[in-house]
């Protein structure tokens, strides 16, 4: 049984040309083409009059031709990606209505330092951070945090330049790999638990998903190799399982988020949440894990598509 109610729109006709944007030049490309041909198929298969299109320069030009009259984001990331608020402003501007999250949200959301910022002054759960400028004694950071840590650009997705560091030996080569992506870095507490997720669509909190590697842990190759990873969903249960929901509903909105996205999670052996990131354009591939929450409440792939689709139409989108 789902959780959102009836459908607001039945008629595929009221969304008009929608421009499926995927691809881009970001280092999540090739996720992100997956994610969009899957969404494309999904709404053509619905009756809607949906058609791919690669990166912010091709919509552009689509838009000015009136050939489209709203998006469905699917670019993934930052630099050449359609997360980092760039993409929405240039839409707003324009008067096309877009999937995801406004300006702000997106910007706030894409960098993971100014999301721990604001969630830190509020007073929601957040690892311990330092954040590395050129320069910065990164063994003294470590020090002040404690080992073990986890290094990772601030602005980029898909675990991408991401580290875990369990002993000193490793920090300098795990700030390497971090700087070779642009952006500022960061140095966080590594949580020691399960990693957990919470897709938010159109105010609806999913289910919770425990991610469980097969091997090592959740990084691009687990999350986008199918068979490598098991995923429990609903990951918690009765109390423990809401709380987690109430939670990514409150970080998602203290970023001022809405639409749809998808909020992630260390949870500790003391039971307690932390939040990571939120993503404001999530993975839709066949492995994605928005799709695996919504399955789970009884919205099927298809559907899930067309909700996401009517946040972009009328009502407030939370």
């Amino acid at each position: 049984m789902s959780g959102f109610g009836p459908l607001r729109i039945a008629d595929p006709a009221v969304f008009g040309r929608v421009a499926v944007l995927l691809g881009g030049t970001s280092s999540e490309r090739e996720v992100s083409l997956k994610s969009g041909q899957g969404v494309v198929q999904a709404l053509v298969g619905q009756g809607v009059d949906a058609f791919p299109v690669d990166g912010v320069p091709a919509l552009v030009e689509a838009v000015t031709a009136r050939r489209v009259d709203r998006v469905f984001n699917v670019l993934h990331g930052s630099h050449g990606g359609g997360e980092d608020g760039v993409l929405q402003g240039l839409l707003e501007a324009m008067g096309v209505p877009c999937t995801g999250s406004g300006v702000l949200g997106s910007a706030l959301s894409m960098d993971k330092i100014r999301s721990k910022q604001v969630w830190q002054a509020i007073g929601l759960p957040t690892p311990g951070y330092v954040r590395l400028r050129p320069g910065d004694d990164i063994h003294d950071a470590a020090r002040r945090l404690g080992l073990p840590v986890v290094v990772k650009p601030a602005c980029e997705g898909s675990s991408v330049g991401i580290t875990r560091v369990l002993q000193t030996a490793d920090l300098e080569d795990a700030v390497a790999l971090g700087r070779r992506y642009p952006g500022e870095l960061l140095m966080e507490q590594l949580i020691q638990g399960g990693e957990f997720t919470v897709g938010v669509v159109a105010g609806v909190a999913l289910p919770s998903i425990e991610i469980r590697p097969k091997q090592g842990w959740y990084d691009y190759a687990a999350k986008y190799t199918p068979g490598t990873t098991d995923y429990l969903c609903p990951g918690l249960d009765g109390e423990a399982e809401q709380a987690m929901r109430d939670l990514a509903l409150q970080a998602f909105q203290a970023l001022d988020c809405s639409g749809w996205g998808r909020v992630d999670f260390m949870r500790d052996a003391q039971g307690r949440n932390w939040l990571l990131e939120v993503n404001t354009a999530p993975g839709m591939t066949p492995t994605s894990l928005v799709p695996k929450a919504a399955r789970a409440m009884g919205v099927d792939y298809p559907e899930l598509c067309w909700r996401v689709l009517e946040t972009t139409v009328g009502e407030v989108r939370r």
